[in-house]
This record gives C-alpha cells, sequence and structure tokens, in this order.
C-alpha cells in the first residue's frame, strides 16, 4: 500500500486575546494580528482535504491560561485532527509545566503526565511530539531533551515498525538553519543544546523528518552527518506570516509555502510587517556588527546599519540572497555567508 497524505503547518502562532496583549515598544512580534492570521490560515486552507495539522509550538503569547483556553476551542471545531507541542512562551515559568497538557488532550496529548507523546495518526504514518523546554535548578529555562525523555524515544523508537514513516515535531532547531548557530550567541539560543544527542538517535532508527518553530524563519536544513531534514516554519505573528502545505507520497515530501498577505486589521500586511521588523532591527545588527567576529567601530557600525535594515527580514522570509558590495571585505563575506544554502527553503520536494 502507498503511502500517501496531505498536512498543514502553522508555527509559532502566539495566540494573545486582546486584553492580554503585552505591549512593549521595542517587540518583533505582531501578536495583535495573532488571532486574526491563524483565522486567515484556517480559511485558506478549509478546502484541502487535510490529514492533519501541525503546531510546533509558541501557541500563546506568554502561556496565559485564556490564550490556551481559546486556541484549544478552536482547535476542536476543526474537522481535521490538530496535534501541537509547546515552545517557550508556552511554559515561561516551571509552574507552567503541569498546566500546559491538560488544554491539548485532544491534541496529541492523552497522557497529561507527560509534555510529549507518540501516535500512529494514520496507516504506517507515526508523529512523535517532543518538549524541549525544561529548567535549571534555579528556574531559568533550558531548550534541552532530558534523559527521561530521550530513554522513553528510543524505546519508542524500537518497537515501530521498520517499514513506518516516523514524523518528529519538535520547538527547538535540531540542525543549524544559521551559520554557527550552535555557537554564535544570538542563534545558539534557538538550537537544542543536546541536539546531535538527540539526531544520532534519530539516525540510529532511520528518522529522516524533524518539524521545528521557534526562530521565526522559513528554512530548511539538512544534516548529511544524520542524513535528517530539519524543516522550520516561521512565525504567524511575524514577518512574512507564512504556511506551509505538505504533500507526502511514494517516498517524497512535497513543501509550499504560503503567505498571509491580508487581515482585517491590516490590508497591506506583507509590507507593514517587513517596515515594523526593519524599524526593529537595528539593535539585532548594530550587536552583529560590533562584537565579535566583525568588532566594528560604533561610528562606522552605525553607517553601515541601515543596509541591513531588512537583512534579518530577508532570512525570515527564506532563499535569502545577499550581496553587499560596498561593504569592507571582512563585513561583506561574513553577511553574505547568510545567504541560503541549498536545499530550497519554501518550495521543493524532498526525495526521503
Amino acid at each position: 500500500m502507498n503511502t500517501r497524505f496531505k498536512f498543514a503547518i502553522a508555527s509559532d502562532l502566539h495566540i494573545a486575546l486582546p486584553h492580554t496583549i503585552w505591549h512593549h515598544p521595542s517587540r518583533f512580534h505582531l501578536v495583535e494580528f495573532s488571532i486574526s492570521a491563524f483565522e486567515v490560515v484556517l480559511e485558506q486552507i478549509a478546502n484541502l482535504d487535510l490529514d492533519f495539522l501541525l503546531l510546533p509550538g509558541d501557541l500563546t503569547q506568554h502561556g496565559e491560561p485564556e490564550n490556551h483556553a481559546w486556541l484549544a476551542q478552536r482547535l476542536s471545531q476543526l474537522p481535521y485532527p490538530v496535534y501541537v507541542i509547546p515552545g517557550n512562551h508556552d511554559l515561561p515559568r516551571p509552574s507552567t509545566m503541569n498546566e500546559f497538557t491538560p488544554f491539548y488532550q485532544d491534541f496529541g496529548y492523552e497522557d497529561r503526565s507527560k509534555l510529549y507523546y507518540t501516535k500512529q495518526i494514520l496507516p504506517k504514518v507515526t508523529l512523535i511530539g517532543l518538549n524541549s523546554i525544561n529548567f535549571n535548578q534555579d528556574g531559568e529555562q533550558l531548550g534541552v531533551v532530558d534523559r527521561v525523555q530521550l530513554d522513553w524515544l528510543e524505546l519508542v523508537l524500537q518497537n515501530i515498525s521498520a517499514d513506518e514513516l516516523i514524523l518528529v515535531t519538535i520547538h527547538h532547531n535540531v540542525v543549524e538553519h544559521l551559520p554557527k548557530q550552535k555557537t554564535n550567541p544570538l542563534g545558539k539560543r534557538y538550537m537544542l543544546s543536546n541536539a546531535d544527542r538527540l539526531c544520532e538517535v534519530l539516525h540510529k532508527y532511520n528518522v529522516k523528518l524533524v518539524f521545528t518553530g521557534h526562530l521565526h524563519v522559513q528554512d530548511i536544513a539538512k544534516s548529511d552527518r544524520y542524513d535528517l531534514y530539519d524543516i522550520t516554519t516561521g512565525s504567524l505573528v511575524s514577518y512574512p506570516h507564512p504556511y506551509r502545505i505538505l504533500n507526502y507520497a511514494e517516498g517524497k515530501l512535497e513543501i509550499e509555502s504560503h503567505f498571509i498577505k491580508s487581515i482585517p486589521e491590516c490590508q497591506d500586511l506583507q509590507h507593514f510587517s517587513k517596515e515594523w521588523m526593519g524599524d526593529r532591527a537595528v539593535p539585532f545588527v548594530m550587536r552583529l556588527l560590533t562584537e565579535p567576529p566583525l568588532c566594528t567601530e560604533l561610528h562606522l557600525a552605525e553607517e553601515m546599519a541601515e543596509d541591513l535594515r531588512y537583512f534579518w527580514a530577508d532570512i525570515a522570509g527564506g532563499d535569502a540572497k545577499f550581496s553587499f558590495p560596498q561593504f569592507s571585505s571582512k563585513a561583506k563575506h561574513y553577511f553574505e555567508s547568510y545567504n541560503d544554502r541549498p536545499p530550497a527553503d519554501n518550495n521543493i520536494i524532498l526525495s526521503l
């Protein structure tokens, strides 16, 4: 029997009811558009005959119970299954670790005692939802898959038939999507701290597909070492407000990206959102310019920052191509290293 199915991914929804919205002048997230953007996605995918919808974390603005309750109620109205996992915003404090699963027991979490699960979602297709949010003894949030969960995962994989297609979803990235992401101070917090260990386990059992979020970037990265794709999907509340439609058939995964162009509150969402991000990009690019390895003098960095106004927005859109002939050779090489590398990020067919 040939396995065929279609599903959608929408990530980092950051759902925020109006009275819960956290206002801060420098925030990147357009959380005030979260509900409208999600409703547009649901409208656009309504007639696609989906087998399921996947939401890889950061479902809410900051883990507010009323935002979880709203989302769970909305998901219960959909005609297809939905599977979720938590993100760092959903579990902002240690006390929230026990508050997540009761909202989502119909969306993967049949066992309320665990923040991870496995479920055969279609014949010969198993989904494994992992939790990458943990805390140290000081209550600081960590991006890690703990030993108990890794042991559970290996036991699960041992008991899945070799001809089963296994899909894994986790909030943190497990393959680098940015240059030197594992060590870059601005990028490593989006990586799973024990990504190699998780990838070793997945590779051992021939898992080839992991779906992530967190980075707010459209990117598909492949680890040749582990023969593994990390397909990360940008945020619905950040430029370019993407979601994905995926078709699997006969060992191939076709991926299409779509972008929300308009919502009732903002008719030209793409332009507004890119400008919003550009207005808030200066502190980010100034850090890139003034910290190692560039260590650019402040007055020069301030001059260069305007040329980098849309740098992060272009990365977030996927398939980025940069050219900075006006920069010094060192800065030119550094920023052009962020040019996208194969595979393509938005529209592609992966042979598995």
